[in-house]
């Protein structure tokens, strides 16, 4: 029975588990919005918070923390220096989960993890150019030698 058994299995080892939720953490510290599955989704929001609550506090060994658990310096030096700080007035809650689709693949729900002030930056549509009529180009004619 699995009676109070924190935590999904995902059908992987327990250092696989570790590593692929340590990959899903890190992009979505590095890109601020990532697309996954929504049970992968909700298992790597419970690290990144904890992450990001790291990063808040800001001390030295808040941030050794960090490199502990994600071990690429600009990952957690954009953490400490540019996330955090939006955040500084917030007690978690730190990102969402909005469902998007089912996989056409696997029919997997799909989900996606973002930070709850992520706003994305749409370019807006341009406008298309009507067509300018162009004079059909008249072609010579080369006159017969004779």
């Amino acid at each position: 029975m699995r009676h109070k058994v924190d935590g999904k299995l995902f059908g992987r080892t327990a250092n696989q588990r570790k590593a692929l939720l340590k990959g899903i953490v890190s992009s979505l510290l590095e890109h601020q919005r990532i697309e996954t599955t929504l049970i992968k989704a909700k298992e790597a929001r419970k690290i990144a918070e904890k992450i990001i609550t790291m990063g808040i506090k800001g001390d030295l060994h808040s941030k050794r923390l960090a490199l502990s658990y994600i071990p690429n310096r600009t990952v957690i030096a954009s953490l400490f220096k540019d996330i955090a700080p939006r955040f500084s007035g917030r007690n978690g809650g730190y990102l969402r989960i909005v469902r998007t689709r089912n996989r056409v693949n696997d029919g997997a729900p799909m989900a996606v993890l973002e930070f709850i002030d992520y706003e994305q930056v749409r370019k807006p549509k341009e406008e298309k150019k009507a067509k300018v009529e162009t004079k059909p180009k008249e072609e010579k004619k080369e006159e017969a030698k004779k």
